[in-house]
């Protein structure tokens, strides 16, 4: 993350959190009700670019987990709950999309969107709240830009209940979804989750927590050399803090309160970036296994967080989240690849409800409850290093030279193979010496015993020779040929992963080619029964696309 990002960052949530406290208590009170109103008890915590993209760098997307040297870690729905107070149980955050939000934008914010976008002007948006000059101004204090940004905004928001403080509530929600909890890179505000928001009194229903958490995983997914933040980014250095306590990159500056998030800030770093960096992947990759959390929560108490009560039930479990067009799986149970699935469909009027009516109904049973039939570590910590290699290692340090370990695997094959030359030669000149030594005979005894030696103690010195000479022939035998079996049986291993990947993918894009052709079939099927006023190029251009 660069600096521009890590201020566009912090500038978003002074200007977010501003707005809030610029409403009258009523509003504010709604807020509460929809269950986001601990986000704003947070105090405005320093971003961590170094932690970030050290953590990003090891997200395995197939797997929607992180690749550390000790195994998969997931952030998970109790962490999401636990840290930031968001809810994770309710309705999926599922719904329509569309290619276009124009006419819906008008209505429900009377706010300009252009044409096939689904972007909302940052600076329409900022103004409509009130905020004409969001600027921070030179010496200003970061407590005197959020007083005066609050200050100018409580001037142009609706004081009491009506048609008016619905509007401004609702292009508050655009602003602190699309700019706080969601956010993308983007200067302008997207604003897809306002089909969600028309229905004021229904937005506190919808687990937005779980669907926070899809928007992370998608997120990391993205780029492991991505220096931009996306989406809330306390969750994830807080996340590190309490799991990875040893890098030492949070202070505990409140303890006891709640949620947990609230409890921290970030140490501060004045080296530079790539240096943070460095450090801490050679941090992680000489982390002490022993000091790894896994579960921080055991000594925790539920009291002043009663959205515990109702979460508890999704912890510990395999289910899908929601975010609309994002559909992606949580797997704690990490033995067996998980695969995540980012359908398509922004383009079209789409329903997620009944595209991805499977996952949902997963979800309302909240999903299913993960056990392990493994009876040790070692076939998980086999089949995790045969998978990952050395590329759990980040550091310079512990970068594998892959080309000079193969050069150094033929030279000790090729050594091998000299030696056992060696030994068979050395074998068959003895064998020769002994079947001389013997033909000798009784003819022999006199010389032999001349030189001050026995024809017979020579032959079993020669024979002890040979013996050890065939048991260390067939030693290196045996291990060439161990050798050879475990190299065959990685390389059909790697060939069934490759193939099981294979499989995966083949299959994900089966069912997408079925779902568009659907599409495309109900499309036609719609159009012709429109009759004659029905665009006859369309119909034509349908028809070619189902045919294809």
């Amino acid at each position: 993350m660069d600096l521009q990002g890590e201020m566009r960052a912090r500038v978003s949530w002074t200007v977010v959190l501003a707005v809030f406290l610029a409403f009258p208590p009523f509003q504010r009170e709604r807020v509460e009700e929809m269950g986001f109103g601990e986000i704003f008890r947070m105090d405005r915590m320093r971003v961590d670019p170094a932690l970030t993209q050290a953590l990003w760098s090891r997200w395995d997307t197939e797997a929607t987990a992180f690749v550390f040297p000790w195994g998969h870690m997931i952030p998970s729905l109790e962490d999401v709950s636990w840290i930031t107070g968001l809810r994770v149980y309710g309705r999926p955050v599922s719904g329509y999309t569309y290619p276009c939000y124009h006419e819906l934008a008008e209505r429900l914010l009377e706010l300009p969107v252009e044409r096939r976008s689904s972007l909302v002007p940052r600076v329409a948006l900022q103004e409509s709240l009130g905020l004409f000059d969001a600027g921070k101004n030179a010496r200003e204090s970061e407590d005197e830009y959020l007083e005066r940004l609050a200050r100018v905004s409580r001037r142009e928001l609706a004081s009491e209940p009506g048609p008016q403080a619905d509007l401004d509530l609702r292009r508050f929600l655009v602003l602190f979804l699309g700019r706080l909890l969601f956010t993308t890179r983007d200067d302008a505000v997207h604003c897809h989750f306002l089909p969600l928001l028309e229905d004021l009194g229904e937005v506190g229903g919808y687990a937005w927590g779980a669907a926070f958490l899809a928007h992370q995983f998608d997120s990391m997914g993205v780029s492991e050399r991505q220096t931009s933040t996306s989406g809330f980014y306390p969750f994830l250095q807080v996340w590190a803090y309490l799991h990875l306590p040893a890098l030492g990159r949070g202070d505990l500056k409140r303890p006891g309160l709640v949620p947990i998030a609230r409890r921290w800030d970030s140490r501060r770093d004045t080296r530079h970036l790539a240096d943070q960096l460095e450090r801490l992947q050679e941090a992680i990759d000489n982390y002490p296994y022993l000091d790894v959390v896994w579960q921080p929560y055991l000594g925790e108490g539920d009291e002043g967080q009663p959205w515990l009560v109702q979460a508890c039930p999704y912890f510990g479990r395999s289910v899908w989240l929601h975010a609309l067009n994002l559909v992606l799986p949580i797997h704690l149970f990490l033995c067996q690849r998980s695969l995540g699935l980012r359908f398509r469909g922004l383009h079209d009027t789409t329903d997620w409800r009944e595209r991805a009516k499977e996952q949902i109904e997963n979800w309302e049973c909240k999903g299913k409850t993960v056990k392990s039939d493994a009876t040790t570590d070692d076939a998980y910590l086999q089949a995790y290093a045969l998978k990952y290699g050395g590329k759990v290692y980040k550091s310079t340090r512990h970068q594998v030279d892959i080309t000079g370990e193969i050069a150094s695997l033929r030279a000790l094959l090729y050594s091998a193979v000299q030696d056992r030359e060696a030994v068979q030669r050395q074998t068959a000149e003895l064998r020769t010496e002994l079947e001389r030594v013997r033909s000798t005979g009784a003819g022999g005894a006199s010389s032999s015993r001349g030189a001050g030696g026995s024809p017979s103690l020579l032959e079993a010195r020669l024979a002890g020779a040979v013996l050890r000479a065939e048991e260390a022939h067939r030693h290196l035998e045996e291990r060439g040929q161990r050798d050879q079996l475990q190299g065959q049986r990685d390389q059909l291993q790697g060939e069934i992963q490759t193939t099981r990947s294979e499989r995966d993918q083949l299959r994900i894009r089966a069912e997408a080619a079925e779902a568009q052709d659907a599409e495309v079939t109900k499309e036609l099927a719609a159009l012709r029964v429109q009759g004659p006023p029905a665009d006859q190029a369309e119909i034509a251009r349908l028809r070619t696309e189902v045919m294809a």
